[in-house]
């Protein structure tokens, strides 16, 4: 009897244990084959953008072709029929399940290649999520993953595209999960994103693409500093919602006036190039990284030019030009910090790294991947400074965000279930809504 019971014992662990090292070359498997092919193309798709920006700064003329760039994209996407196709979809088939096309990798390549080359004002992870999720999404399909582990392979995709690009995995790996379904972090995702992620930055790193990191010098940790930091994280909060708001805005404004793509994506065109005549400066053209670089490592910018990037991404992008937001979003963090930090008595270079992860924080709002990517960014000797800074953010942000297809399933006042889309309109007064309850 004895034997019997631990010959079923041995036989049911045996059982877990094929179950488990199935699971795990499931997952290594999807990893691999993610990690490779989208640190590939996210390697190739690196280097046509910065080559395409050294063109535009040796050549400056290739701004004013920038309305054709438009029309161009707009005959592509209608070409592959890709049209109104973008970072939304990638999060619904994550959320829903569905059918991710292909042609959107092509699609989104050469609309970001195009819109850098002539000067649109936009950033790359926007074509890394798209390409990574539609990447990942294929290769779940090549396998012949269900709908669950579609989901699964769709945001390893976007995390090993993401490293491919910016050289951040942890940070990678942390936002593709948590940037989907904020405050429900899907763990079972969380080691072939991881995995995924390092693959594609061993491949970038093969490759000579170099991780984007700044020099900062992070000061001691003290209870004056950090509540300075902490004003300045709530600025960057509002900020935020200004920022994600003002591109909200201009792309329906520009909808609404000028329903037609075509002459949207010219007009928008022009618009930049007006702004930069009066402006007298490129600094706001394309993603900006030389600003950002400036602002953390020397502590110098332009007091106006957070107020500046916002008005050209927003015009940029709600024209219809391609690429994504976060860079600018960095951009406007580090240039805002830069400036605001010296009057709170923060060190100029250090506030413009707050700024940046403070910012991301507020438009993504994915707290922990800001974290991770302070860290990964500026290194770890300002760890606690980040992390307040974050969660500051993350909390005087509101609803809203950069993608209208995430959700935000507790509420950030009190610790309830509300389960809203971003950007869906206010929320319920909460505390009148509680007292009610209480009165019932």
């Amino acid at each position: 009897m004895i034997l019997e019971r631990i010959r079923r014992d041995l036989r049911a662990r045996w059982g877990l244990t094929v179950l488990y090292a199935r699971a795990l070359g499931k997952w290594l498997l999807l990893a691999t084959a993610a990690g490779i092919s989208c640190g590939l193309v996210g390697t190739a798709f690196h280097v046509a953008v910065e080559f395409v920006m050294e063109l535009r700064g040796e050549y400056p003329w290739l701004l004013y072709l920038l309305p054709l760039a438009g029309l161009a994209i707009v005959g592509l996407y209608k070409l592959l029929g890709t049209e109104g196709q973008g970072t939304n979809d990638i999060f619904n088939e994550v959320h829903d399940g569905g059918n991710i096309s292909i042609l959107l990798v092509p699609a989104i390549f050469l609309g970001t290649v195009l819109t850098h080359l002539c000067g649109g004002s936009a950033g790359r992870e926007g074509a890394a999520l798209q390409m990574g999720g539609s990447l990942g999404y294929r290769v779940g399909r090549l396998f012949g993953f269900d709908e669950q582990d579609l989901r699964i392979a769709t945001t390893t995709g976007m995390a090993a595209f993401f490293t491919a690009l910016f050289g951040t995995p942890l940070a990678a790996a942390v936002f593709s999960i948590a940037v989907v379904s904020v405050d429900s972090f899907y763990h079972a995702a969380f080691f072939p994103a991881l995995i995924g992620a390092l693959e594609a930055y061993g491949v970038s790193r093969l490759f000579g693409v170099e991780s984007t990191s700044f020099l900062v010098e992070a000061p001691p940790l003290a209870t004056g500093l950090l509540i300075r930091a902490g004003i300045l994280a709530g600025l960057c909060g509002m900020l935020s919602v200004i920022f994600c708001g003002t591109i909200r805005l201009t792309e329906r404004q520009l909808h609404k006036r000028i329903p037609c793509p075509w002459l949207r994506a010219f007009a928008g065109g022009c618009a930049v190039i007006v702004l930069t005549w009066i402006c007298g400066t490129t600094d706001y053209n394309g993603a900006g990284m030389q600003v950002i670089s400036a602002a953390v490592e020397q502590g110098t910018v332009r007091p106006e030019a957070f107020l500046l990037k916002i008005l050209f991404t927003a015009v940029t992008l709600g024209a219809g030009f391609k690429g994504g937001e976060v860079v600018p979003s960095f951009f406007v963090g580090a240039a805002f910090g830069c400036a605001a930090g010296p009057l709170l008595g923060l060190p100029a270079g250090f506030a413009a790294a707050l700024g940046l992860a403070s910012v991301f924080c507020g438009a993504t709002n994915c707290p922990l991947a800001s974290i991770a990517l302070a860290i990964e960014l500026f290194g770890s000797g300002g760890l606690l400074y980040y992390a307040l800074a974050c969660c500051v953010s993350y909390v005087l942000s509101g609803y809203g965000g950069l993608y209208s297809s995430q959700t935000i399933l507790h509420s950030k006042l009190k610790g309830r279930y509300i389960n809203v889309h971003t950007n869906d309109g206010p929320v319920e007064n909460e505390t009148e809504a509680e007292a009610a309850r209480s009165r019932s």
